[in-house]
């Protein structure tokens, strides 16, 4: 089909076929509307395709690897020779996964009569949209739109990225050989998560981070076990330091480095860099300004509670709107989104938010910290309980962490909940669920958890809060 082309019609167009694009199209397709959904690489986005699942699933590995080292503790002896970790048998494992999940989401694209179309999508007018694809030309024509074009890496200027020597987190995951150095410019969740990974599978590895610690959008006192595990996997951490240059030359990369403040300049070399910096939201290329939607000077796109834009037919969620770059937070946006368009009164209502950290140990939270909440002016009282209290964590040699709640000390109502150690990831649910019910403490207390289960930290703390915890000492300053 070429320009000029009798458009075909549909209820509403999904740019985006991430989390929160194919959840939007999903549920679309439950209230009956017809839909589009257009992707211009795989279902699944970034996330699905060289983002979470990757990484995750290199994650886990390497954990599992590096346990192997450990098990003579616990009576496990493995046959003598060192074990040996094959990245080209990961590549497939990872690959069987993603194909696994690709499949499914386009079984229920199928299933909830969402026709999802291949290639890369441009705005025309209010109510008409143009899609490259590999065959022809497209042609569109909606009544509401929404709009989840994702992110990608930022790269600064003095670093280019060349596939081979120079990475960004995506190339990093299709490595099919582990190099011996890597360095790694970025000590955010990015950069901590694939540089420990790659740390326990054997890699010298150095982080560079220009702030003054490491995952410095994580309060201090949770950052510290990360740092004390980094330490034992041989990790070199320069913080407060930028890269002003990379040379890449005889088959390795030198970083120019100088710490911030200095005038000397120092090198760092390795066999790979990986920069992981951050994100830049993918809002260029779409014709949103002849919409006359507006995009801010960051290229992000502001809304409203309903996912609106400032034009009210056209909706924009996940990475391409100010708040934080999660896919969870994408796919409820494109629920609330989807269900606006179709007529229910949803908003984006909460702000609870969780924030998981798959470092070594895993790091979790929800809702205020110590500092957020004292800033916004509340008396608070902190109950914290740590892992090496708690038997199943001690019988499974998970014992680095600890549990914390702060709690308002005149109501009693949680304000938020963080947890550092084994499985966060999966804990913080608990958390989510009594900050959206509005708990108190006691009402986390009162509740019975079972025995023996890394979930019981959450009761211990709450009840260290209130003063009587059996399994650690209670501070005087309680809450009783």
């Amino acid at each position: 089909m070429v320009v000029g082309e009798i458009a075909v019609e549909t209820d509403v167009v999904v740019i985006g076929g991430g989390p929160g694009g194919y959840a939007a199209a999903i549920r679309l397709g439950q209230l009956g509307k017809s839909v589009i959904l257009i992707e211009k690489e795989s279902l699944g986005g970034v996330c699905l395709n060289h983002g979470c699942i990757p990484s995750k699933s290199l994650i886990h590995a390497a954990e599992q690897f590096h346990k192997l080292d450990q098990l003579d503790k616990m009576g496990i002896h493995l046959p003598e020779g060192k074990a040996h970790f094959d990245m080209s048998g990961w590549q497939g494992w990872k690959d069987n996964t993603i194909q696994t999940l690709q499949k499914g989401i386009a079984h229920l694209c199928e299933r909830n009569n969402v026709t999802v179309v291949k290639g890369h999508a441009t705005f025309f007018s209010k109510d008409r949209i143009g899609v490259e694809t590999k065959a022809d030309f497209q042609t569109f024509k909606f009544q509401q739109a929404i709009v989840a074009t994702g992110s990608r890496p930022f790269i600064p200027r003095e670093i280019e990225i060349d596939g081979k020597y120079v990475l960004d987190s995506s190339v990093a995951l299709q490595l099919m050989e582990l190099p011996k150095r890597l360095s790694i410019i970025g000590g955010g969740y990015i950069g901590m998560e694939l540089g420990m990974a790659y740390a326990k599978l054997g890699c010298h590895v150095t982080i560079i981070e220009m702030a003054e610690r490491i995952l410095p959008q994580v309060s201090a006192h949770l950052v510290k076990e990360v740092e004390k595990q980094a330490k034992k996997l041989g990790m070199v951490i320069h913080t407060s330091t930028k890269v002003e240059q990379s040379v890449v030359q005889d088959n390795q990369v030198t970083l120019h480095v100088n710490a911030i403040g200095s005038q000397r300049t120092d090198t760092v070399v390795s066999d790979k860099v990986l920069v992981t910096i951050g994100r830049t939201p993918n809002t260029e290329h779409l014709g949103l300004d002849q919409l006359g939607v507006h995009v801010d000077g960051r290229g992000y796109v502001p809304v409203n509670a309903q996912c609106r834009t400032n034009v009210p037919h056209l909706y924009a969620i996940g990475d391409i709107t100010p708040g934080v770059a999660l896919a969870h937070r994408a796919a409820k946006q494109g629920v609330i989104a989807a269900e606006v368009i179709g007529g229910r009164s949803s908003a984006m209502d909460s702000a609870f938010i969780p924030y998981v950290i798959f470092t070594e140990p895993q790091i979790a939270g929800v809702g205020l910290t110590r500092e957020e909440a004292e800033q916004r002016g509340y008396l608070i009282k902190v109950g914290q309980f740590p892992y090496r209290a708690n038997g199943r964590a001690l019988a499974t040699d998970c014992s680095a962490g600890f549990a914390e709640v702060i709690v308002d000390a005149q109501s009693h109502i949680l304000l938020g909940m963080h947890v550092v150690g084994a499985d966060a990831s999966n804990l913080i649910s608990e958390g989510i669920l009594a900050l959206e019910l509005a708990a108190r403490v006691e009402d986390l207390s009162l509740t019975i958890h079972p025995h023996p289960t890394l979930s019981e930290v959450w009761l211990e703390a709450a009840e260290a809060a209130l003063g009587h915890a059996i399994h650690v000492v209670n501070k005087e300053h309680s809450i009783l």
